[in-house]
């Protein structure tokens, strides 16, 4: 019997999931085709019918873990200020879903270094990121809730202080738990008010 578009779909389904639970269990580290094979129960063959080579199982990686990441539930923005709070809390390792997000980013890392494409890749992400901090940082400004400044280097400083918070949470999750992240970014947010 042939297969149908719809045995590919969910085999293809099932291999993001694998992709996923690998990620999870040994990061970008540990990222190989017979380990994806494995946790499908699989051959490695099967797999080159959808990443013909490792960098192609890395691309498709990056790809799920941006479609994860982008899809996460994230509480409603707000405005001005508390926009900017609500985009920065996004991104810290506050639930068990978003601390497997982080982990799997910050193993990425390494790899995205030591390939330039992939390295300009992720050089675009977070310059996307620090834009879209930007114009919450300019509303929160029209709105007087944040003194006047280059709102560009704000964001800058926003996103360096709250990946510096990940890393931290991640290797030391008993000293950063989510509640003590909240308070830290509560205090950041209040020396750039200057209520703190």
């Amino acid at each position: 019997m042939p297969r149908t578009k719809g045995d590919h779909e969910a085999r293809r389904r099932d291999v993001s999931e694998a992709v996923w639970r690998v990620l999870v269990a040994h990061g970008f580290g540990g990222l190989t085709m017979r380990a994806v094979a494995a946790e499908l129960d699989a051959s490695t063959g099967l797999l080159t019918h959808y990443f013909p080579a490792k960098r192609d199982l890395v691309a498709y990686a990056l790809d799920l873990l941006e479609q994860r990441t982008v899809s996460r539930p994230r509480p409603a923005a707000g405005e001005g200020l508390a926009a900017l709070k609500t985009a920065l809390m996004g991104i810290l390792p506050l639930t068990g879903e978003a601390t497997d997000s982080n982990r799997i980013w910050v193993s990425s890392w390494d790899t995205a270094l030591a390939d330039p494409g992939l390295s300009d890749d992720y050089a675009g992400k977070y310059a996307r990121s620090r834009d879209k901090l930007r114009d919450k940082v300019e509303a929160a400004q029209e709105a007087g809730e944040l003194p006047d400044g280059d709102p560009a280097r704000i964001a800058a400083g926003a996103q360096a202080f709250v990946l510096g918070l990940v890393v931290q949470a991640l290797f030391d999750p008993e000293a950063f738990p989510p509640r003590r992240q909240a308070e830290l970014l509560d205090d950041y947010l209040d020396a750039l008010t200057g209520t703190g």
